[in-house]
């Protein structure tokens, strides 16, 4: 699944923390929380539209000990939110500014482990894979998105550039 001559970088998946997920946009925090309200969501085609999804641990290839990553999406024009309802997942996550023009882009590739009811919004053009369940066959994911996502919806392939990356799950 990796082009020919190319080798999957690994990176191992770390716990959900505000700092850690601020350059890709930011964790909710509670009404009371003087932070709150300091962002807020964008959609640029007034389009925001709420409903669950799902992502199945098969749609990806399944590796001994993590998952592996061999695309990543971004949306141009609006925020996501993503609150897994029912299961822990991963997600792999790129700065929005990245154009995957270099080798070393990959290199900027991170993954989070989120925890069922931990919620996150990612910043517009922020590229992103998944989340995938970390043990189950299936996770359910609140979702807050351009309903119009799909017109939106650029996709980078990590194995036309001769590498994909494995995610390492917690043990």
């Amino acid at each position: 699944m990796v082009a020919p001559g190319g080798k999957p970088r690994t990176i191992e998946a770390s716990s959900l923390t505000p700092e850690g997920w601020s350059p890709f946009g930011w964790v909710p925090v509670p009404d009371t929380d003087p932070g709150d309200g300091l962002r807020t969501l964008e959609f640029q085609w007034a389009d925001p539209h709420v409903n669950i999804i799902g992502h199945a641990r098969d749609e990806v290839p399944e590796l001994p000990d993590g998952l592996r990553c061999m695309m990543l999406y971004r949306h141009a024009t609006h925020t996501q939110v993503l609150m897994p309802i029912d299961h822990r997942c991963v997600i792999a996550v790129a700065p929005s500014g990245l154009t995957f023009d270099s080798e070393d882009a990959v290199s900027r590739v991170q993954a989070f482990v989120i925890e069922p009811l931990e919620s996150i919004v990612l910043d517009r053009g922020t590229w992103h894979w998944g989340p995938f369940p970390t043990e189950a066959p299936m996770v359910h994911l609140f979702n807050v998105q351009g309903l119009r996502y799909a017109e939106d919806n650029e996709m980078v392939d990590l194995t036309e550039r001769a590498v994909a990356v494995d995610v390492i799950l917690p043990g």
